[in-house]
Order: structure tokens, then sequence, then C-alpha cells
């Protein structure tokens, strides 16, 4: 996991979440902080996180005030994550001093302004395009497609209403 390789880094790893990670805190040394601790501290912020309600905009303007001059943001979870906007105008205030993206607030485009920073990678949505991955995917499509042509539950279903209602209407 990413942790992982940042301590391998030599890097001091924090992190925010809901519950204390106490593999992660013994494994890596790692410290359970808050939002506005971990921003403030860091010199690098990776977001890995799933857009939820909670999540969409959770890095704003405010939020970006408080990072390093000399930190670096970097967002491979999702898009929305960033208020893109405001990381334009605080990267052209040195605040944070740079950011990497593969995620876009409206994919496939970045942000106007964003590009034309020269403080700022911007790389395609392709973090799953390992050989691999992509023979992992392709294994877990054919398994379900399996398992529904045979009747049975998918694992990896993730509509299960639609399972439903094909059993209501008494098809298999």
């Amino acid at each position: 996991n990413f942790a992982k390789k940042a301590k391998g880094f030599g890097m001091k790893v924090l992190y925010v979440h809901p519950r204390k990670n106490a593999e992660l805190e013994e494994e890596l040394g790692a410290r359970r902080v808050s939002l506005e601790e971990l921003l403030r501290e860091s010199d690098f912020v990776s977001l890995h996180v799933p857009l939820t309600g909670e999540t969409r905009g959770m890095i704003g303007a405010a939020e970006l005030s408080l990072m390093k001059p000399g930190a670096v943001l970097v967002n491979t979870s999702r898009g929305p994550v960033v208020d893109e906007g405001a990381l334009v105008a605080a990267l052209r205030e040195g605040r944070p001093a740079a950011a990497g993206l593969d995620v876009y607030e409206n994919e496939p485009l970045p942000a106007p302004g964003l590009t034309d920073l020269p403080n700022v990678v911007c790389l395609p949505h392709i973090g799953s395009a390992t050989v691999g991955t992509r023979t992992r995917m392709a294994r877990m499509a054919a398994r379900n497609l399996l398992d529904g042509l045979e009747g049975r539950i998918p694992p990896n279903l993730v509509n299960p209403e639609a399972l439903e209602g094909r059993r209501r209407k008494g098809q298999r």
C-alpha cells in the first residue's frame, strides 16, 4: 500500500481516518491525525479516498491554505475531492508548491488554467493500467460472467437490485 512505499522513502506517515488503524501504526509507526494537522505538518499529501458526500470538496481553499509553502499535493483518488479552481489559485500563490493529478473534477479535462502551471503534473486516469492489474480484472470479469450464466450471484455484483428484479420476473 501507499503508506509502506512512503515509509520506504524515509517519510513519516500521518493518516486521516474515522477509525484508528493499529496495524498501520504498529508496522509503520504511522500516526492518526486530523485533516488540519495532516495538512499543516506534511511535505507530501496523497489523497486515497472514495468519492462520497463527505469527501466531495474535502480539499478547498481553506484546506490548501493550511499546507506548507513547499508541500506537494497528489490526488489519485477521485477528482471532485479537490476543488480545482481553488487549487489553481493556491498553486499560483505557492501553497502548495506543486500538485500531481491523474483524476479531475470534470473528467476527462482538468480545470482551466491547471495545465498552464509549471508546478503541476497532469496524467490520464490510468492508475490501473498495469499488466498485472489488467490480468486480474480480466479474470474477475470472466469469473463474474460464468457465475451469472450458471445462476450464481457474482461476488463483485455492484447492482444487486437488478438481479432481484430479474428473479421477480422469473428469469434466471
